[in-house]
């Protein structure tokens, strides 16, 4: 499978703009892709006003991704703020080429920031099936807690979203490693990068680590989009070989 990663700048909480300048960025990716991966709020910097940018699963931004992902033949995922039953998420959406949705709620809401405050939490996995993979969604503050992201449902792919600041980025590196090499499976970082409203810089470090931990694509410094490929059969292969899932232990998380 053909991975597109994009790091971006983000316009503070300007929908419009965003998509606007992503569309430039999706449109100027000339080869065949299976995936586009999108940053945590994408239409908006990690923002707790979530009313100034609020939408529904019938908005804008919804139906601006199900058109890239029918125009440009594959899926396509990243973050927004919806509101739903008077309750507002940090949610993902996986949009399939067809326009088929799967989304996923932010569980481990950012207490440093009051996210908590403001939105509500998710509770539950999301597992999307796509070109033959499992791919396991989750958004930035979720990586610093591996029980949750644990791989009980044999998932090939787990993917991260994020708005994680400059500051603490050596922590995204070391942490997107550890996910990989422990649950044995591709991991994927998306960050932006630029400075938010309130001076936070970001200096992204998107990046691919396959299931031994070894970088496909290293950390990112700059804006781009970063394509990479890759390989079901070799990531079953080496779980035939090492068969260190099979020794993991068995819990039941209580939410």
């Amino acid at each position: 499978m053909k991975i597109a990663l994009i790091q971006t700048t983000l316009y503070w909480e300007n929908p419009k703009q965003n998509r606007q300048a992503l569309e430039q960025k999706i449109n100027a990716i000339s080869e065949k892709v299976d995936l586009i991966v999108l940053p945590e709020m994408f239409t908006s910097g990690f923002t707790m006003n979530p009313v100034s940018v609020a939408e529904t699963m019938q908005g804008e931004t919804i139906l601006w991704l199900k058109n890239r992902a029918k125009n440009k033949n594959c899926a396509i995922t990243g973050s927004l703020v919806i509101q739903e039953n008077n309750n507002y998420y940090n949610r993902l959406v996986f949009v399939f080429p067809n326009g088929e949705i799967q989304t996923y709620d932010k569980r481990h809401l950012f207490t440093l920031a009051g996210e908590e405050k403001v939105y509500t939490a998710g509770k539950e996995k999301c597992i999307v099936e796509y070109k033959g993979f499992k791919i396991c969604p989750f958004i930035c503050y979720d990586l610093r807690f591996p029980v949750f992201s644990r791989n009980v449902e044999e998932y090939d792919v787990l993917i991260y979203v994020a708005n994680w600041p400059e500051p603490r980025i050596n922590a995204w590196n070391i942490l997107l490693k550890a996910r990989a090499v422990e649950n044995m499976c591709y991991t994927i970082g998306v960050n932006r990068i630029g400075e938010d409203e309130h001076n936070h810089l970001y200096s992204g470090h998107t990046q691919l680590v396959d299931y031994l931990g070894e970088y496909i694509v290293n950390p990112q410094i700059n804006e781009g989009v970063f394509i990479a490929n890759i390989n079901k059969n070799a990531l079953v292969e080496m779980r035939k070989k090492l068969n260190f899932l099979n020794d993991r232990d068995d819990f039941k998380i209580n939410i």
